[in-house]
């Protein structure tokens, strides 16, 4: 990947080519930002450009044999660590076990996150984590002489899904690498990456992606109305993941939708027995889609509390029609009364799903929670 195909980040990807030239390329990067900002995209170009054998002060040249090989993911010199399900079949739960996958996914979506990546392998009920066997690969691969290039690169996708154990075979790998070794870690939530590996990495924050540049993407690569892009790009808050997402599949909302729907009814009518059987429903559809449930209410109790502030005249609320149309309805029942207890509960329960905790109990708990909490 270039850096030209990349939308916005100009001045982050001006700041990586300027190290590069500089000759100050520090050997351990941690690219920190939200979901859709594009962390993936621009390690992926900035490795690129690294390696790059006729780069330009601008981008990298895209037609050397190294480039060639980039835009493939397969430069033997380019290695990927990312959350992987544990293998039934044997100990080894590592990402070169689902390599292939991974070079088609971070080919087509570089700005998707988690919940798209294991969708893609079809995981079920798994939670995709780094797991301790991995820290060993990365060992192995990196003791290598490099093949082609002058750096080894390391690109370690979501570090804050990394084991304890993984983390603390790698600090001293991170601290003291081989000469010429490049690793960019991409994360999305910065404060779950173990501190001792937090502190041995250059921190490269990037931020959200403009509205103007998320409309002007959907228009380009997806053929997008502009009035509709400018739209989407309003509710997508930065995130280039969202915006694709509402463009290409609106369903998952819409089940999202329906499932908060049914939850916030139950609770207002007290329905218990309606609450137990959408608690079980909750229960079987895994727990990826549980926590990307739970991370799709709070953003929506957000929106209504900013419509019971009367802050659509400041355009401070970000909701899709079907979203809206509801909430023209709803939002009286969230207020500052009850926000904040109904956010720490749904946190809660994401802690709880994160953790293995069974979720029909978790989604029930939640549930019984609300009917205390929704205003009446």
């Amino acid at each position: 990947m270039k850096f030209s195909e990349i939308q916005g980040q100009k001045d982050i990807i001006g700041k990586l080519i300027s190290s590069v030239r500089s000759e100050r390329v520090s050997h351990a990067q941690l690219f920190a930002g939200p979901e859709g900002c594009g962390g993936l995209a621009l390690a992926l170009a900035y490795a690129q450009y690294v390696s790059c054998e006729n780069r330009s002060p601008h981008d990298s040249c895209g037609t050397c044999k190294s480039c060639v090989k980039y835009e493939k993911l397969i430069h033997p010199d380019l290695h990927f660590v990312f959350p992987v399900i544990k293998d039934k079949k044997s100990n080894e739960s590592v990402s070169d076990n689902y390599i292939t996958q991974w070079r088609v996914f971070a080919k087509q979506t570089p700005y998707a996150g988690l919940n798209k990546w294991l969708a893609s392998i079809d995981v079920g009920n798994a939670q995709g984590l780094i797991f301790a066997s991995e820290a060993s690969e990365i060992v192995k691969k990196l003791s290598l002489k490099a093949f082609e290039s002058d750096f080894k690169i390391m690109i370690i996708w979501l570090p804050e899904k990394m084991h304890l154990a993984t983390a603390n075979k790698l600090l001293k790998l991170v601290e003291e690498p081989p000469e010429k070794t490049l690793f960019i870690l991409v994360s999305e939530e910065p404060d779950k990456v173990v501190p001792t590996l937090f502190s041995r990495c250059q921190l490269i924050k990037i931020p959200s992606v403009n509205s103007a540049d998320i409309s002007g993407y959907l228009v380009e690569k997806l053929h997008v109305h502009k009035s509709r892009a400018d739209d989407i790009s309003r509710i997508a808050s930065g995130n280039i993941s969202r915006a694709v997402e509402l463009c290409e599949d609106e369903e998952s909302s819409l089940v999202n939708l329906e499932r908060f729907k049914n939850l916030m009814r139950y609770a207002w009518k007290r329905d218990i027995l309606s609450l137990t059987g959408w608690s079980e429903e909750m229960s079987a559809i895994g727990r990826e889609p549980q926590k990307s449930f739970i991370s799709f209410s709070l953003r929506l109790i957000r929106e209504n509390l900013m419509l019971t502030l009367d802050q659509m005249k400041n355009r401070l609320v970000f909701m899709t029609g079907d979203e809206a149309e509801f909430s023209s309805k709803f939002h009286p029942f969230i207020t500052q009364e009850n926000i904040y207890s109904l956010a720490d509960e749904m946190n809660l329960a994401f802690a709880h799903i994160e953790a293995n905790g069974n979720s029909k109990i978790v989604f029930l708990d939640l549930a019984l929670k609300i009917t205390r909490l929704i205003i009446r």
